[in-house]
């Protein structure tokens, strides 16, 4: 693709494609391309100039050189998915909206001549007359009677710019809030992809087929192999396999799928094929789901910005008072008229949804999507977190801790035969066995024989003539009734409980036992303490795991609490409580088994990479395993509020100003309107900004 350097600077380039046009499809691409690349770390193409800005690592210049030059949106189409559904041509179409809304007053204000523009401000008064007499009739006063009243009084007294001015604002509100509806949902969706756009299809004619994952449909067949994901619901029809679905029931070990599974969308075929006959489709299962439960609900608005509306309706009397209370007193109608020139309701309507707009779209950019201004306000005021510990705290991948060794083999020797082994059916614990043997530098020779593999059991070969077998406990001491040697019945009995135990046995004994155990986040420890300092109160660890288990974890973590061994529904009993206590509770988990507890806690964080029920129940879905980004939502959560409270005391203090001067006769009502319409556009300004 042709293209030319239009800035450059140190990891920063600015480059023009070189083509007529582009459109929002290849501008998705592009960003889409870029960003699967390491040496990106930010891409933003702007369709309208046909510009793109990269960032990129500053010892990567010639990288981004050779992408840019070796580029083709017909290549990028084959390796790299688009969204379902663009943001980007959401957002063009509440820009355009707002454009022409603010093209079509400056024509109306300053290109028609008089006559004209007072017709056009007249026919554009008749819906807000026509609601707030709606409003009267159900005996409800609302800011719309208050609108209505501003508009009527300015035009009654021909200044109908004035109430063009009204009206103008009043639009940008109405357009600001339905985009911030409409960003949340697609902001949701993207974040629930599961990023897998193709799967293998088994045709009528029993074909193998590459389709699009949109093509799929109920009771269709699709196949499965090893380390791939699993994008759809279903059942296993044929195969035999192990699924890794740690992001689903917070298992870190695989489980054995046979004919007659249930299979989960998100989780990962470790090893085997299978053919799965599918229960929901994509479009079902995921985007219009979510679209459908957020539009149902009113999960958006966070109580301070409900109570600000409110407020606004509840002070509509009282401006109206004030106005007439004016007049009668003065018996001056331009001092009654600056009155009413100043109302709280296009500051507060308009300040408080681009406040909660801003902190989405802040939240988006680090890979945090959020439901609605509710769930940040709960986030804010939250004193209890709730952290599931498999696949949240720890890592859902296991790994080696120890080698325990049984009638005196070498330790180096079994870590070896066990990797030797484990290499040809490759599955989580086996690749950390294999993981280790390579950490330690142990070079393995294929020494055995055939390996035979019992699924949801081990591995049994033949090494130097004698049958060596890997696997559970079931597996070595009860099908293959190996004997722990003689004298060391209590170091068997003294193994660690606190890891999973992978037997190898050698000729029918015992020969090594090797512990897994699924790891601890590097940051878990470091985020404990931070949520701490930014004013959570208790945190709190539960799992499924046994308390040996859990209680070496929380101990290593710095937790204030833990609970091992709980049900699911033991998890939501505990937020219960603590909402009881007169506590709020952030819930933090993955899986299936952590539903209840983010269904009933008033901040539900789910991971990305979890899975999907936790991410449709969950409030807030956080992307990947990084749980840095909770201490970015606390922090961009607590910051919201600052901002709503601050805009709540900025837009109630200056106006009541304003409407004082008015009243004592020192302003008119030309300047309290230009005043109030002037701060009102920009605290809307300020609250565009970043908050961290």
């Amino acid at each position: 693709m042709r293209c030319r350097i239009l800035h450059e600077s140190k990891g920063r380039m600015r480059v023009h494609f070189m083509q007529r046009r582009m459109t929002i499809e290849q501008a998705d691409l592009l960003e889409a391309y870029l960003a699967a690349h390491s040496c990106v770390l930010k891409a933003r193409s702007d369709e309208r100039t046909g510009n793109l800005i990269i960032h990129y690592r500053p010892d990567a210049r010639s990288e981004i050189l050779d992408l840019l030059s070796s580029f083709s949106y017909e290549s990028a189409r084959e390796s790299v998915a688009l969204p379902e559904h663009s943001t980007r041509a959401l957002s063009r179409t509440y820009e355009d909206r707002m454009f022409f809304h603010i093209l079509k007053r400056g024509i109306t204000r300053f290109l028609l001549p008089l006559p004209i523009r007072t017709a056009v401000t007249v026919a554009k008064s008749v819906p807000y007359i026509a609601r707030a007499l709606k409003s009267l009739a159900s005996g409800r006063m609302e800011v719309s009677v208050l609108d209505a009243a501003s508009i009527t009084v300015s035009m009654l007294r021909g200044e109908f710019n004035t109430a063009g001015s009204v009206m103008f604002l009043l639009g940008i509100g109405d357009i600001m809030e339905e985009w911030t509806h409409r960003k949340s949902v697609e902001d949701l969706a993207g974040a629930m992809s599961l990023n897998v756009d193709r799967v293998w299809m088994r045709s009528s004619g029993g074909q193998e087929v590459l389709t699009s994952i949109d093509k799929i449909h109920e009771n269709d067949v699709i196949l499965v192999r090893t380390g791939n994901m699993i994008p759809l619901d279903g059942t296993v029809l044929e195969g035999d396999g192990m699924v890794n679905q740690a992001s689903i029931t917070g298992e870190p070990l695989p489980v054995h799928k046979r004919p007659g599974s249930m299979i989960y969308a998100g989780t990962v075929v470790d090893e085997g094929e299978l053919a799965i006959t599918v229960r929901q489709e994509s479009g079902t299962g995921r985007y219009d789901r979510i679209v459908k439960m957020i539009e149902e609900s009113e999960k958006l608005k966070s109580s301070t910005e409900d109570k600000a509306s409110h407020l606004a309706d509840k002070l509509v009397p009282w401006t109206l008072g004030a106005s007439a209370l004016t007049w009668l007193i003065s018996g001056n109608a331009a001092r009654a008229a600056a009155i009413l020139m100043v109302d709280f309701s296009c500051a507060l309507k308009l300040s408080m949804p681009i406040s909660v707009l801003s902190a989405m779209r802040e939240a988006g950019t680090h890979k945090i999507s959020v439901k609605g201004g509710k769930f940040l306000e709960n986030c804010s005021e939250a004193s209890t977190i709730v952290f599931d510990k498999t696949g949240t705290l720890t890592c859902a991948s296991p790994s080696v801790r120890g080698i325990e060794i049984f009638g005196g083999s070498d330790p180096d020797e079994m870590l070896r035969l066990a990797a030797c082994l484990e290499e040809h059916y490759p599955h989580s614990m086996a690749n950390a066995v294999v993981h280790e043997a390579q950490l330690r530098s142990l070079e393995h020779e294929e020494r055995h024989s055939s390996v035979e593999y019992i699924v949801a059991h081990g591995i049994a070969s033949s090494i130097d003539g004698e049958k060596v077998c890997i696997g559970s406990y079931h597996f070595i001491f009860e099908d293959e009734q190996a004997e722990i040697p003689e004298g060391e019945s209590e170091h068997f009995d003294s193994l660690p409980d606190e890891y999973s135990h992978l037997y190898m046995a050698i000729d029918g004994r015992l020969a090594a036992v090797i512990l897994i155990e699924d790891p601890l986040k590097a940051e878990a420890a470091e985020i404990v303490g931070k949520l701490h300092e930014l004013g959570i109160q208790r945190v709190v660890m539960m799992t499924g795991d046994s308390d040996r288990t859990a209680r070496a974890v929380a101990a290593r973590v710095g937790v204030d609490g833990y609970y091992a061994e709980v049900l699911p529904e033991e998890k939501a009993d505990f937020i219960r409580r603590e909402h009881d206590a007169g506590r709020k509770v952030i819930m933090v988990g993955d899986g299936v088994n952590d539903s209840p507890a983010l269904s009933e806690s008033d901040c539900g964080v789910a991971i990305n990479s979890g899975a999907a029920i936790a991410r449709e129940i969950a409030d807030i879905t956080i992307s990947e395993d990084d749980l840095h980004a909770l201490i970015t939502l606390k922090q961009l959560s607590d910051g919201l509020m600052d901002r709503i409270h601050g805009n709540y005391r900025r837009i109630i203090t200056f106006n009541s100003f304003l409407m004082l001067m008015g009243a004592l006769g020192v302003m008119p009502s030309t300047t309290t309107a230009l005043l109030h319409n002037a701060s009102t556009i920009a605290i809307s300004l300020k609250s565009m900004t970043d908050i961290l």
